[in-house]
């Protein structure tokens, strides 16, 4: 695949931008691939990976339950906070929360369940040198000192190739890893330019599905996937510091270019 056109839209933005791309021919590109960046929401996808290991290794089960309490209700994205405390939940069903409407409740519960330190040496195993989990969501105590959450563009693509070549953790784990991500809820982004219009007319390019986590926060907009192209595409798109609006309309026509490599206009 010829790049020069992803590059273009690399060089209009600000900040710090790290990005990984995989085509389905198999040509590769990166821009500060192994860049830490702050995760935000993008780090639930490497405690995704460690909750399976746990569940491998049965120091937990994907099937027991899990009580929501009042003081550990976060604010942000999700809906457990606007549930009632008391909410049993299987490990499972919050994972599906943490992925496919980025749950922030689900996902600290989720880290004191399998344990930072645990998650941390899933990911030092998986060989992922720019990430690392440092703190619960919205801790704001230690946010305030600076201490983030980081993940890197090529750390991300490792582990959704893992996923998709059903190599991370175990084949039935990374199939149920896979099926999670594609039942994403957060679609503004990677599948923007990917689907029919909703007029429902024949588009002028076939619909290409998307297995995806999202992440935002100020300054901050990411997106990393893989692309369901003829051969499997995988984008992983990071931003900090950036001009959001910008970065996000960079994201679409990426995920678009990489898509339809011949297609000339995305307005």
């Amino acid at each position: 695949m010829d790049f020069t056109r992803i590059r273009s839209e690399i060089e209009k933005l600000e900040g710090n931008i790290g990005i990984a791309i995989e085509a389905g021919d198999g040509t590769r590109y990166q821009f500060n691939g192994d860049m830490p960046i702050e995760a935000a929401s993008v780090i639930k996808l490497p405690i995704m990976g460690a909750v399976f290991e746990a569940a491998q290794e049965e120091r937990i089960q994907l099937d027991q339950l899990v009580e929501t309490r009042a003081e550990e209700m976060m604010p942000g994205c999700g809906v457990l906070t606007r549930l009632h405390p008391g909410l049993r939940l299987t490990v499972r069903d919050l994972v599906v929360l943490m992925i496919i409407v980025s749950d922030n409740t689900a996902t600290n519960g989720l880290i004191d369940l399998v344990g930072m330190d645990a998650i941390n040496r899933f990911i030092d195993r998986q060989g992922l040198r720019g990430t690392r989990l440092r703190r619960k969501l919205f801790d704001a105590a230690l946010s305030a000192k600076g201490i983030q959450n980081t993940v890197a563009a090529n750390d991300m693509s490792l582990l959704l190739r893992r996923i998709l070549n059903r190599e991370l953790v175990s084949p039935q784990a990374s199939g149920e890893m896979l099926e999670i991500l594609s039942a994403q809820q957060l679609n503004g982004k990677i599948p923007f330019y990917l689907s029919s219009n909703s007029e429902g007319t024949k588009p002028a390019y076939p619909d290409v599905d998307c297995a995806h986590k999202t992440g935002e926060d100020e300054g901050i907009t990411h997106d990393v996937g893989i692309l369901f192209t003829e051969s499997p595409s995988i984008l992983c798109f990071l931003s900090e510091k950036t001009e959001v609006q910008r970065a996000l309309r960079a994201i679409q026509k990426i995920a678009g270019l990489l898509a339809y490599p011949d297609r000339t206009n995305f307005a």
